[in-house]
């Protein structure tokens, strides 16, 4: 690799706020806080949804409307007979 173009990396906690799971990693992002993990400082960086609490690795299911996005628009402005 050429030096001096590429950007730091170092190692991130990600924390899912849900579950309060932490994934240790190195990334090249940074942020304010810092947290000492195995006596090495990890930047941490919090995060709404990950693998961890995400439907589509978890396999929970969810409440998926059944009436469509068309049916839906033309059931609230249909017009009413007579008018």
């Amino acid at each position: 690799m050429k030096k001096d173009i590429h950007p730091d990396f170092h190692p991130v906690c990600f924390v899912d706020v849900s579950t309060g799971k932490k994934f240790l990693t190195k990334s090249t992002v940074r942020s304010k806080q810092v947290e000492k993990i195995d006596g090495v400082d990890h930047f941490v960086i919090i995060r709404d949804v990950t693998a961890d609490s995400h439907p589509a690795y978890t396999g929970e299911k969810r409440f998926v409307d059944s009436e469509g996005r068309v049916e839906k628009f033309d059931k609230k402005f249909r017009r009413r007979p007579g008018k």
